[in-house]
């Protein structure tokens, strides 16, 4: 057993503003629960709390986030992607950022707009804001407004979402007018903003890349569902273009959907793998014969080793 003075010390950072709070709190609390019954020998998990007002805390206690660099050796980050890049700044190694917070209308344009460049694509949205009165009108009027709006970019099936703490609520697919009207209608109730995504029917899949791993500068855990050969490696080849396009600092699960007319579109990206037992990632691991703690460890050593 590791001495405790020589266990790796992994921060992990949970809580932040917003919506996300309480949802940040849960994953995090799932982090450190993980890291303790399975990898206790080893790593030694630090919390690291960001209260509602902005304030980090570490043991309860007021710190400054660049002090964090010498208390932990990496960190973990379960809450919202921008304190990563905080974290950046500090040069303090972290991996993850609530997926939450990867979904919402800038950042999705801005990955949109990323990945043209290397020839990947993502189903067209449209963001609608947190309704105001004073700024989008009479409320009656509303929906049919912004329905028109869509319906002029891009044509049926829509899916649309509300920007809620459980992105699972709120969701509709409408295939008519009418039906675009009613889920905007809902999604305005629910007092979000609304996300109003192309709908692309095919077979869905995920792929895991790790930064460094069995002898290659990426490595891609091959697709557990059946493809054949030509759609199996252009996954693979895309999902490593997406690794290192993005500048992944060691572990990037992208979410792709393949429509046998369109191609292959990227719905969305995490940058923090599933630790529970039936997760895709712990499938993806044992069909390669890995084990799932063994690749926990590797992603965070080779996250704070990132040069």
């Amino acid at each position: 057993m590791v001495e405790e003075k020589n266990k790796k010390r992994v921060g992990i950072l949970r809580g932040g503003m917003g919506d996300f709070y309480e949802t940040s709190l849960k994953e995090g609390g799932d982090v450190i629960l993980y890291l303790i019954e399975n990898l206790s020998n080893q790593l030694k998990p630090v919390d690291i709390l960001i209260d509602k007002e902005g304030i980090w805390h570490l043991g309860g206690i007021p710190i400054s986030p660049s002090d964090l660099i010498n208390k932990v050796d990496v960190i973990w980050n379960a809450t919202h992607l921008s304190f990563s890049n905080i974290l950046e700044n500090f040069s303090i190694p972290n991996i993850g950022g609530l997926t939450h917070s990867l979904s919402s209308g800038n950042a999705r344009s801005v990955l949109q707009n990323e990945i043209k460049n290397i020839g990947i694509r993502m189903p067209n949205h449209i963001v609608l804001p947190l309704y105001q009165e004073d700024f989008d009108g009479p409320r009656e009027k509303y929906s049919i407004k912004k329905a028109k709006e869509i319906h002029a970019k891009f044509s049926s099936p829509w899916i649309v979402k509300s920007f809620t703490p459980d992105f699972s609520m709120g969701i509709h697919i409408a295939n008519t007018f009418g039906e675009l009207v009613d889920a905007i209608e809902d999604g305005v109730k629910h007092k979000k903003s609304i996300l109003v995504e192309e709908f692309v029917e095919g077979k869905e899949t995920s792929m895991h890349t790790v930064s460094n791993f069995r002898g290659s500068n990426v490595y891609a855990f091959p697709p557990l569902e059946k493809f054949s050969s030509n759609e199996k490696e252009k996954l693979i080849n895309f999902s490593k273009n997406l690794h290192n396009h993005l500048g992944a600092s060691s572990y990037l699960k992208s979410n792709f959907i393949l429509d046998s007319k369109k191609g292959i579109y990227l719905k969305n990206i995490e940058l923090s793998p599933q630790l529970e037992d039936n997760s895709h990632f712990h499938e993806s691991c044992e069909s390669v014969g890995a084990k799932k703690d063994d690749v926990i460890l590797h992603i965070l050593e080779n996250a704070q080793n990132r040069e």
